[in-house]
């Protein structure tokens, strides 16, 4: 019965063309927070329906880029709490029964950062590198989404109090390769606009060696040799995201200069 309780906890949610994924990324947290809040960019694929039908909170709007989504869904969520996750994350029991024991306790936190390791295409593996570690449960009265349409993070101020959980988010980047491709594409097209509006222009050369040396760095700094195939797979589609970028930014700069 004490496992039924609620805690007060706002878990928000980006999605657009999601629902091969949500079901999923929801089952994994809307029995134990108080509200799922769900903003969806007009999806056409029946996101918004399955959300409903599973109790989340869903608020139709345009895109307007990643941070500025999230920041908007924070303002939708009625807990000071916010637990942020993507629609290709999944919660998993050990982390929930983690945070669990967090808000039981006398805490003394304002965030905490969660590990989010990769999880292949038809596996239940996890990836042995960690790529990176945000915060991603914490008090919006203290830190909040930077506004930034493609860096979206959490920034947390100089004397927040910020602590690391143990268990993490599984990311399951690789459901289909297709979807995988998609996300790569829109997301170079933000990565560019952000690009542009700071000034940012790539030489030649690291058009040329950036995915040579992002292969590198994702294969054998990273470790994901250890993961055989499927970190193959995953260190190559890193590389093309990055090759992806550049040349796109490329593209962009010289329709500007003619």
């Amino acid at each position: 019965m004490e496992n039924q309780i609620k805690l007060p906890i706002s878990v928000i949610i980006i999605t657009k063309n999601e629902s091969d994924i949500i079901s999923e990324s929801l089952s994994s947290v809307i029995d134990w927070v108080d509200e799922v809040v769900l903003v969806d960019s007009y999806s056409d694929d029946g996101t918004e329906i399955i959300a409903k039908n599973m109790g989340a909170k869903v608020i139709q709007r345009e895109w307007p880029g990643y941070g500025p989504q999230k920041r908007f869904a924070e303002c939708q969520a009625t807990n000071d709490w916010i637990l942020n996750i993507d629609a290709d994350e999944v919660v998993t029991p050990e982390l929930c029964d983690e945070i669990r024991k967090i808000f039981k306790s006398s805490m003394n936190a304002d965030g905490f950062k969660i590990s989010i390791k990769d999880q292949f295409i038809g596996s239940d593996k996890l990836s042995s590198y960690t790529p990176y570690r945000p915060v991603r449960l914490y008090n919006k009265m203290v830190g909040r989404y930077r506004n930034s349409i493609v860096h979206d993070r959490v920034i947390m101020p100089r004397h927040a109090k910020i602590m690391s959980l143990k268990n993490c988010i599984a990311h399951k980047s690789f459901r289909s390769f297709r979807k995988r491709v998609e996300k790569m594409n829109d997301y170079s097209d933000d990565q560019v606009k952000d690009m542009i509006s700071k000034g940012r222009r790539l030489s030649n050369a690291r058009i040329v060696f950036e995915p040579i040396i992002s292969f590198i760095k994702c294969y054998v700094i990273r470790g994901y040799w250890r993961d055989g195939l499927f970190g193959y797979i995953y260190s190559i589609n890193f590389a093309y995201s990055r090759f992806l970028r550049s040349i796109k930014l490329f593209e962009a700069n010289s329709k500007k200069s003619k």
